[in-house]
């Protein structure tokens, strides 16, 4: 039960974090690029990353702190469900480019930061 709850914690403050990025992210850009979802899943790769690098030792002996931070937060804040349906509007609305985009700089950034932010470990 106390693994459910960290996995809860984590993913309810990452999903908080989420919509707080959102928000801000809202009221400083109009755009039809999906520009909240690409900054909070490059944020929850950086997360993630700096989680691994940082506590790779402590996350192997502490899987307490991996439901919390792994598992809970970033799966909370990071948005493949999100990205993926923003993906297919800008396909349905004829955005096209926009879409391909979004695809590449979203799986590119994301792969690229936690590859070289992970590469010692």
């Amino acid at each position: 039960m106390n693994n459910l709850f960290l996995v809860f914690l984590g993913g309810g403050i990452g999903s908080i974090s989420r919509y707080g990025i959102s928000e801000l992210v809202k009221s400083n850009f109009r755009s039809s690029f999906p520009i909240a979802t690409l900054v909070s899943n490059i944020v929850s790769c950086l997360v993630l990353a700096l989680a691994i690098g940082m506590f790779s030792e402590k996350l192997g002996a502490n899987p307490t702190l991996k439901l919390l931070i792994v598992v809970g937060f970033c799966g909370g804040f990071s948005t493949f469900s999100t990205f993926s349906f923003e993906t297919v509007e800008l396909i349905r609305s004829g955005n096209i480019f926009i879409a391909i985009t979004n695809i590449l700089l979203s799986v590119t950034v994301c792969v690229t930061l936690l590859y070289f932010l992970t590469k010692q470990i």
